[in-house]
């Protein structure tokens, strides 16, 4: 009796052991991954139009060019949102004034530092043509001709001047931004300065005319690169357009 126990025993195992080994034995089905949601389609930068006397500058490249340095939904909310923002505001600021009929440089030289609104607006409009212009797609390397030289008398060496432009931009406490500038005795300096004052203005600590900047507000790099400010300035070298800056050194030191 008990071995027929037995036996019945290891039937009901067997017939267990088969059953959950058929239901285990499932077929593999493929499931489709989720289609991934297409980018927003970038914009023309040379749709954006502000709405006065003083215009953008023309960017000169796409949205996209400067990858993978700054990023294209950077670049277009940099351009299209922020700097508008400026000019239009510039242009409110000096609408029915004198100032209607003059240079931006002259504005700046000129200013009233108490008037905010011209101050901050002049400012964010004049620094960001320049960033733009200074920089292009392909580009980086070190300048040549007497924009080299210069930098290598001024400075001792591009590594130097790398040194102290980079510096000046990661030191410059909250929003600001960083100056390779030509002095009233013609030489090249490098400084900083907070919020959108720029060296052409007086009463801000260094004074001469830009030949290259740095954007060191966040709505600059924090899309891409977040708090690691110091990234971004290491690799805005690469997209430096340094034919633009020896233009404008040329230009400064002619005057």
């Amino acid at each position: 009796m008990k071995n027929v126990k037995m036996f019945f025993s290891a039937l009901v195992l067997v017939a267990s052991l088969q059953s959950c080994k058929e239901k285990n034995n499932l077929e593999e089905v493929q499931v489709p991954e989720p289609e991934k949601a297409e980018a927003p389609a970038m914009g023309n930068p040379d749709d954006v139009k502000a709405e006065g006397k003083f215009q953008l500058v023309k960017l000169g490249y796409a949205y996209d060019a400067l990858e993978p340095y700054i990023d294209a939904k950077t670049m277009e909310t940099h351009y299209s949102k922020h700097h508008v923002g400026y000019a239009n505001k510039l242009n409110k600021a000096i609408a029915g004034s004198d100032l209607e009929n003059k240079s931006i440089e002259e504005i700046l030289k000129g200013m009233d530092m108490n008037n905010k609104a011209l101050r901050n607006n002049g400012g964010g409009y004049y620094n960001h043509n320049l960033y733009w212009e200074i920089m292009a797609p392909n580009a980086g390397g070190q300048p040549t001709g007497a924009l080299a030289e210069a930098i290598n008398k001024d400075f001792g060496s591009f590594e130097n001047f790398k040194d102290k432009f980079s510096e000046a931009a990661g030191t410059q406490f909250g929003s600001g931004w960083a100056w390779l500038y030509v002095d009233a005795s013609g030489k090249l300096a490098v400084g900083q300065t907070p919020n959108q004052d720029n060296p052409l203005m007086p009463g801000v600590g260094i004074s001469g005319t830009p030949v290259l900047a740095i954007d060191v507000w966040e709505h600059a790099y924090y899309l891409h690169y977040q708090n690691k400010r110091p990234d971004y300035i290491s690799n805005f070298y690469n997209v430096i357009n340094w034919d633009a800056v020896a233009k404008k050194y040329e230009a400064a030191i002619a005057k």
